[in-house]
């Protein structure tokens, strides 16, 4: 017989829910539609074009790992500060457009995977790998 999990571990292990990708969506958009429509004091953020590539959620939906990055693959890091001086600003934005009970605080930071696939990228058309991937073929 198969025992039971608890509520402790359940989902240990697994993917984010249905729940938390619909939450995560949702704020993505309204936080993207948010950033090109006000106009924010901040000089820093007043000339970036942000971009937010995803949000992450937490399992109970009080907290969202907000990725941004800016056009033009500038760094965001000098951007960042900025950007959480403003979200609880954002998050009072979000909060009547959401829908929810509770509204979930907003974390920024740098989103990298642009950055990690022109690595790779650059690697996989290194001539080391041509090289190594050339003697495979013969």
């Amino acid at each position: 017989m198969k025992p039971k999990s608890s509520r402790l571990d359940a989902g240990h292990g697994a993917g984010p829910s249905q729940r938390q990708l619909r939450v995560g969506e949702e704020i993505r958009h309204i936080l993207s539609d948010l950033l090109l429509r006000i106009e924010f004091h901040d000089t820093d953020l007043a000339r970036a074009h942000l971009t937010i590539s995803e949000v992450r959620m937490s399992p109970d939906l009080k907290h969202a790992l907000v990725f941004a990055t800016v056009l033009g693959q500038q760094d965001i890091r000098p951007l960042l500060p900025a950007l959480r001086r403003v979200a609880p600003f954002l998050r009072s934005q979000i909060a009547p457009r959401l829908g929810l009970r509770i509204t979930p605080d907003l974390k920024f930071v740098a989103d990298e995977a642009l950055d990690e696939a022109t690595k790779i990228n650059r690697l996989l058309h290194s001539p080391e790998v041509a090289r190594d991937l050339g003697s495979d073929r013969d």
